[in-house]
């Protein structure tokens, strides 16, 4: 059977799939620390040590086994009841900031402006949206507006033929002056979204962060109201650097896209982010396919980090 003819696997498997680094580092430490064991106060630290090791932070680490030791302390415990009972607490913190990236059809177009530092999948996840909101029926538009990169202007070009989107790009040079170019042009259209892509220069804070709002206050001479999401991509192999990453944008960003968690083990990071910032997670990315970035769910996400079953 070819790799064409194979059928594809669901998002729920390649989700498991994706996070087996980090459920195969957490599952291995829970195991070594509650192999016929009570859950006395040294199995609690262990536990806590490991879950800060898995990049879901002090804080959370802390929380999740405060909540473990609840009606439970001195008792006989396996390593299964510990997986479900992390998976359900982690759960409980995700559930609340677990939203899709929902259109506002009565917005022609619909704004979405994507921002992140270099080698966050920034591009990529633009053309994966596009061809999401392109199977949903939408009529969109990508706008390059990474006019540092030539070779992010040539990735959205393949992903916007590759998609059926519209593409946008000038020779202006100037990354404000081409969203408002392209938001003119969407509006003329008619198109129901607009994805743009921006400049992702980390090590230059305050000039990236000085475009950034131009760019803010020229979308909003077309429309007060835009962008209508403002999304962050974030890479989970950075691990605990994600934290500052959206320390440094957390004022102009309204939600975040988590990439890579497939070729991490530091997946738990998600948990510490969503302890710290309390931003909503739109979508999760397992892998480079079309089909790799959905839709985050916070009991499934919860259940394949802990590597349990649906």
């Amino acid at each position: 059977m070819s790799e064409t003819d194979k059928p594809k696997k669901g998002w729920l498997a390649r989700l498991k799939e994706g996070l087996t680094r980090s459920s195969s580092k957490i599952g291995e430490g829970i195991g070594a620390i509650f192999t016929k064991r009570k859950l006395d106060r040294a199995a609690l630290d262990e536990l806590e040590e490991l879950l800060i090791a898995a990049d879901l932070g002090p804080a959370t680490a802390v929380r999740l086994t405060e909540q473990l030791a609840q009606g439970r302390f001195d008792k006989d415990i396996d390593e299964t009841e510990v997986r479900e009972a992390l998976a359900t607490s982690i759960a409980t913190i995700l559930e609340p900031l677990a939203k899709p990236l929902a259109v506002d059809r009565t917005k022609k177009p619909h704004v979405i402006l994507v921002v992140g530092v270099n080698g966050s999948g920034k591009t990529t996840t633009i053309g994966k949206l596009a061809a999401r909101f392109r199977r949903d029926g939408l009529s969109v538009m990508v706008a390059a507006g990474d006019t540092f990169r030539a070779a992010a202007v040539e990735q959205l070009r393949v992903w916007s033929e590759r998609t059926g989107a519209a593409f946008y790009f000038n020779e202006k040079g100037d990354a404000a002056g081409l969203a408002f170019d392209a938001l003119t042009a969407a509006k003329a259209q008619g198109t129901e979204v607009v994805l743009i892509d921006t400049a992702g220069r980390l090590h230059n804070k305050e000039h990236l962060m000085a475009e950034l709002d131009k760019i803010l206050r020229v979308i909003r001479k077309i429309d007060p109201s835009a962008p209508h999401d403002a999304v962050l991509v974030l890479d989970a192999t950075t691990g605990q650097n994600a934290l500052s990453q959206v320390d440094i944008f957390k004022s102009r960003i309204s939600g975040l896209i988590v990439t890579k968690l497939d070729g991490t083990a530091r997946g738990g990071v998600l948990v510490a982010l969503a302890e710290k910032f309390a931003l909503p997670v739109h979508a999760i990315g397992v892998g480079e396919g079309v089909d790799d970035l959905d839709a985050f769910t916070a009991r499934d996400f919860a259940r394949g980090l802990m590597g349990l079953e649906r």
